[in-house]
């Protein structure tokens, strides 16, 4: 079955939101030190955009099983267009007065994401929910790619005001889009404090009566805090004061990463579909040489040019990418097909709120570890954490980790 209308409508409108977004991430930044030169600001604006989440998370889960999930996901993209807007006319543009914008930004955005998540697996076939997934994640990609470098030519032709501009307009197209969803959904308003609270325990105990989410779940969770720190610390790190790449090789070996990812998600939409979770081991297995292929690389028993390097870890780069999107997209389709839609807000929000908590765990432990090992001894000692852990799942957890759920079903109170 063919992807649909409204899946079509629902992925362009974010897409087009996504742009917008980069286009401000890279450009807020550059506008806070420019008037800041500050480090430590830069980190409250990170802050500001994390910590609200993680308090807003689990209600905004119980808001988006409560209350029409169409609704919610169009009116918070247009409020947060206002918002941008009224920044931009009321000339909102001080340090302070930006961070309190981050902060009810981050809030709208946890109410949305809560709305939107819950929303996508009813808008296709239980069977298409790989395809739609890759089809989704490969906008994302493409966002990621021209966003930043859009972001810094408005920047500089226009400051942040144009940046501001831009993704207000991004809002409010992608509102007109979600807009023309065709989606039915009772509401049940909630009345008073003591419902939200009940719906929170509500969505916590059939999340841990589920031993087959609970398995899905906690190597999500694993997997996301160990593969945290190769992005984020260990790769620019051995990138740029390792091999001492230029800051042109540095974005391209990003870009060809982002790439792989892509042909990952083509992959599955077009060829493998449903049938992707039959690799999920395979795709680990892989994963883990493409990662012992980099821990060679940077070591000092490589010693290889820095463009043969170069060479060898853009390869490496799209394979490893490929072997991502492998594992995460059938990986995801199984978390939604396992969780019944009258509750898929409240419980989608808490893994939300455990990845968001999780993810900075492994950063935490690989920031002083790098600053005292070298890299691909850290990348090493990280490899065979993953490798016992996988190991682990693959004896104890591979029929869970490769079978289908069965159809969810539960009945409301």
């Amino acid at each position: 079955m063919s992807l649909n209308r409204n899946f079509w409508l629902f992925a362009i409108g974010r897409f087009i939101s996504q742009v917008g977004w980069a286009v401000q991430e890279v450009a807020l930044p550059l506008y806070v030190l420019d008037k800041t030169h500050s480090g430590g600001m830069m980190t409250l604006f990170v802050l500001a955009d994390i910590l609200p989440s993680l308090v807003i998370i689990p209600f905004a889960g119980v808001i988006g099983d409560r209350y029409n999930r169409k609704r919610l996901m169009v009116w918070f993209d247009i409020l947060r267009g206002i918002l941008l807007f009224g920044v931009i006319t009321f000339n909102f543009l001080e340090i302070y007065q930006l961070l309190a914008v981050q902060v009810v930004m981050a809030v709208m955005g946890a109410f949305f994401s809560a709305a939107t998540s819950a929303m996508f697996p009813d808008l296709v076939e239980s069977d298409d929910l790989e395809k739609a997934n890759s089809t989704v994640s490969s906008f994302s990609i493409i966002a990621r790619l021209i966003g930043p470098a859009l972001g810094g030519v408005i920047y500089a032709f226009g400051g942040i005001k144009l940046a501001l501009l831009i993704n207000a307009i991004s809002f409010f197209g992608s509102g007109l889009f979600e807009a023309l969803i065709h989606y039915e959904w009772k509401t049940r308003k909630i009345e008073s404090m003591k419902e939200v609270l009940t719906d929170l325990s509500e969505g916590l105990a059939f999340l841990r009566s589920s031993h087959y989410l609970m398995v899905l779940m906690s190597f999500a969770l694993f997997m996301n805090a160990v593969g945290q720190p190769f992005g984020a610390v260990i790769m620019p790190y051995a990138f740029r004061e390792v091999l001492k790449f230029t800051s042109q090789q540095f974005g391209l070996l990003e870009s060809f990463f982002m790439g792989g990812m892509l042909l990952g998600n083509i992959i599955v939409a077009v060829k493998l579909g449903r049938k992707a979770g039959r690799y999920f081991f395979k795709a680990l297995g892989f994963d883990g040489v493409m990662i012992l292929a980099f821990i060679w690389v940077i070591s000092p028993r490589a010693e290889l040019s820095r463009n043969i390097a170069f060479m060898i870890l853009a390869v490496v780069g799209v394979l490893w990418g490929v072997s991502n999107a492998v594992v995460n997209i059938p990986l995801q389709a199984k978390i939604q097909r396992a969780i019944p839609t009258e509750l898929r807000g409240r419980v989608l929000s808490a893994l939300a709120l455990l990845v968001n908590i999780s993810s900075p765990l492994g950063l935490i432990a690989v920031g002083p570890l790098i600053d005292h090992y070298s890299a691909w001894s850290v990348s090493l000692g990280i490899w065979i954490i993953q490798a016992i852990v996988v190991a682990y799942y693959y004896i104890k957890h591979r029929r869970v980790l490769l079978q289908e759920p069965e159809p969810p079903f539960h009945t409301l109170r």
